[in-house]
């Protein structure tokens, strides 16, 4: 079965948790660990490559690096388009290169080229009918009728929630498959969206943990991200290791507070090394013919 397709059947049996990650290892984990799916963030990818997400990776960085997570996992990824990485020309290219790279789902948002992140100030956005134009594209453009397009909307912190509320119901018009209205903070924001839209028969996404899944479930949210939740926790425990071994010249604490996995949990048993292990002991190492019983 086709990832996009698993994704819309998850999504119609209840709201899809799917943490954020920037990697295949951390895809990996988030498959291990028993999610149903992943959401791949910008944020996250644009500090792989040392940049903040203010739109200076470009298309041809981000799909190399979902080719390697879609690879390494076999959960339905969700994922951060950015702006289409330009007009509606642009647009029709990232998703066919999005849906070559293995993706389920993703979305594309209504920001000024270069956009910034959703919860960084300064933010701008383009025209409401010009980014409806932007989704219908990107419609057209699927090879994949199943992938799923989810069209995000930044204009509740520059222009309220109004105009958010609009260009939510005109993207929905316009065949977005979701909604996603980014940049909530409050849980009355959060209240509001939920009222005004996914309450009304509007399927709608999530970027945040003000509330359980269960509680997004049941607020009509159909996904669930946590965009941030890798990155921020490798960035503060790894920060953490450095400090102690550059303050005290050991890392005690660290491996003390982030004891070593037990037999089968290691990086290695993660990233299939019991299998080289298993394949070298079934090939010889002359041309690969498979060893007598």
């Amino acid at each position: 079965m086709r990832s996009s397709k698993r994704l819309r059947q998850l999504m119609d049996q209840g709201v899809v948790l799917a943490p954020g990650v920037y990697n295949a290892l951390f895809a990996k984990t988030v498959e291990q660990t028993g999610f149903d799916a992943v959401y791949i963030t910008g944020f996250g990818t644009a500090a792989r490559y040392g940049y903040p997400d203010v739109g200076l990776i470009t298309q041809t960085e981000m799909v190399q690096n979902l080719r390697h997570i879609c690879r390494a996992t076999t959960i339905p990824v969700i994922a951060d388009a950015d702006t289409g990485y330009g007009n509606i020309i642009n647009v029709r290219r990232t998703v066919r290169e999005y849906e070559r790279a293995g993706v389920a789902g993703f979305h594309i948002e209504d920001q000024v080229f270069p956009k910034k992140c959703g919860f960084m100030e300064g933010k701008a956005v383009i025209p409401l009918e010009e980014h409806a134009e932007k989704i219908r594209a990107a419609l057209d453009a699927r090879t994949d009728p199943d992938t799923v397009i989810i069209a995000r909307t930044d204009a509740l912190a520059p222009n309220g929630w109004e105009d958010a509320l609009a260009r939510a119901r005109a993207y929905r018009e316009a065949g977005a498959d979701l909604i996603f209205v980014d940049g909530i903070r409050t849980l009355e924001e959060l209240d509001i969206y939920s009222r005004e839209l996914a309450q009304k028969g509007i399927p709608c996404l999530y970027n945040g943990g003000l509330v359980t899944a269960e509680d997004a479930d049941r607020m009509g949210f159909k996904i669930q991200i946590l965009a941030g939740l890798a990155l921020g926790a490798v960035f503060k425990s790894a920060t953490a290791a450095m400090q102690e071994l550059n303050s005290s010249g050991t890392t005690r604490q660290t491996v003390a507070r982030y004891s070593l996995p037990g037999p089968g949990e290691s990086v290695n048993d993660l990233l299939g090394v019991p299998d080289i292990y298993a394949l070298e002991q079934r090939y010889d190492a002359s041309g690969g013919e498979e060893q007598a019983s």
